[in-house]
């Protein structure tokens, strides 16, 4: 898997990627405790509604940005984007009104989402073979997985000494250590993909990709229960650890800790696991896990009253969370170069990221209103449903044969230069590697 490392435009990538991650994580750490400082028991119902912007935010910017990121100058585009949030979280340690929240998580938001897209289809480009870009994936899952582990962490060593409030400012450093390191490469031009339509047809042409493949169907249905089962997490905790339990701001960063690393030790046997199964059981089995961890925690939340024995059960529940949440969006990318010619991967990857935050949309939400109207138990068990409905409509959706190369018939004249691509021999049926595009516009049957 290090062998990627050798590349030195990756290995900046990647660095900018951890260091801008782990000060996202202690913003996430700190921006729930200020929504508790500010709103007490009602903190989730904040939080939630706050993430619900941050989701609004990436469906509205992303297709945009990924219907014309192929005509963006990539490596001044990433460092403005990494400009802009830096100011917005040197704002947030002076916010003393809910509302203030919501307006700069919307502009730190809406940078985010027009950075990683951009960011992520420009991998591909740096990595072509597919064996390099499967490990580094995988070293991308493992790096939102030491956020995930390593943020708490940290933020609960500093929390000792000093106020969440200066947690903002090491959010701060990140994305300003993260610009200097796409500044430190030079980065491959992006593919121009074909003109053939208005701004409607640019801006939606990765939608239709993306809503036209089943694999990628399969994929959206995973990621809604991935979102149901990461919303509970990242909305409740602060809820569940100082609310509930009575426990300190150091605690709630412990248990974001357990979440994380679980999700490290799947994002370590993931390409062993994909090589053997293969990424549909791989990924479904994972949402059902989801599934039946939220129902689980629920039945849990209701039967156990004690804080001292109900806290290390959370802890197990969150790392086992961790663990089915990374194995079921890790290959993600996978599919998506599967799926998408290199002229289209922004476009797709752009209608990923706004379609997956779709999803937390519906999670983050309820997960909070739910949990702040109705409990805790009602929360975990919605999330458990919405996981549910996901893990159901993924297989229902994503064929269990799902070949790359597929035999298929067109509409057109004899000796058409297609034709002559995948032993068509002057025939219309002919068979390659199939993705929609503009001579394949529906999936075979």
């Amino acid at each position: 898997m290090l062998s990627v490392l050798a590349n030195r435009t990756y290995r900046h990538l990647l660095a900018a990627q951890v260091v801008a991650l782990i000060g996202t994580g202690l913003a996430t750490v700190a921006l729930g405790l200020l929504a508790f400082d500010l709103a007490g028991a009602n903190a989730g119902a904040v939080l939630g509604t706050a993430l619900a912007i941050k989701m609004v935010a990436y469906i509205g910017v992303a297709p945009v940005v990924g219907a014309f990121a192929d005509r963006l100058p990539r490596r001044a585009f990433l460092v403005a984007m990494d400009l802009t949030r830096t100011a917005v979280a040197l704002l947030l340690p002076f916010v003393d009104q809910i509302w203030q929240i919501y307006v700069l998580i919307f502009v730190l938001q809406s940078a985010s989402a027009a950075f990683t897209p951009s960011f992520q289809a420009t991998i591909p480009d740096v990595l072509p073979d597919e064996k390099d870009y499967t490990n580094a994936l995988s070293l991308s899952r493992l790096a939102y997985d030491l956020e995930n582990l390593l943020s708490p962490m940290l933020a609960a060593a500093l929390l000792t000494v000093i106020s969440f409030h200066w947690l903002f400012s090491g959010t701060s450093v990140g994305f300003v250590i993260s610009a200097l390191l796409v500044v430190s490469v030079t980065l491959p031009r992006a593919v121009p993909a074909p003109r053939t339509g208005g701004i409607y047809a640019r801006t939606t042409r990765g939608m239709r990709i993306y809503l036209a493949t089943p694999r990628l169907r399969g994929l959206l249905a995973v990621t809604l229960a991935a979102a149901a089962a990461s919303a509970m997490v990242i909305v409740n905790t602060v809820v569940i650890v100082r609310g509930q339990l009575g426990l300190s701001a150091t605690d709630v960063a412990f248990a974001l800790a357990a979440y994380g690393g679980g999700s490290i030790l799947a994002a370590l046997s993931l390409p062993r696991i994909l090589k053997r199964f293969g990424d549909r059981p791989v990924m479904i089995a994972a949402a059902a896990a989801l599934a039946v961890l939220l129902a689980g925690l629920g039945m849990v939340t209701q039967l156990v009253g004690d804080a001292a024995r109900y806290w290390p059960i959370l802890l197990i529940g969150w790392f086992a969370m961790g663990s089915a949440y990374s194995a079921a969006v890790t290959p993600s990318g996978l599919l998506l170069r599967r799926s998408a010619d290199a002229a289209d991967r922004p476009a797709v990857f752009a209608a990923q990221f706004a379609l997956s935050h779709a999803c937390w949309l519906v999670a983050y939400p309820l997960a909070g209103w739910l949990g702040a109207g109705s409990g805790m138990m009602a929360a975990f068990i919605a999330m458990a449903a919405l996981a549910a409905l996901g893990t159901l409509v993924a297989l229902v959706c994503w064929p269990r044969q799902d070949p790359e190369i597929v035999p298929h018939e067109h509409d057109l004249p004899p000796g058409h230069p297609h034709l002559s691509d995948g032993g068509a021999d002057g025939n219309r049926i002919h068979a390659h590697a199939y993705r929609i595009d503009d001579l394949h516009q529906v999936w075979p049957t």
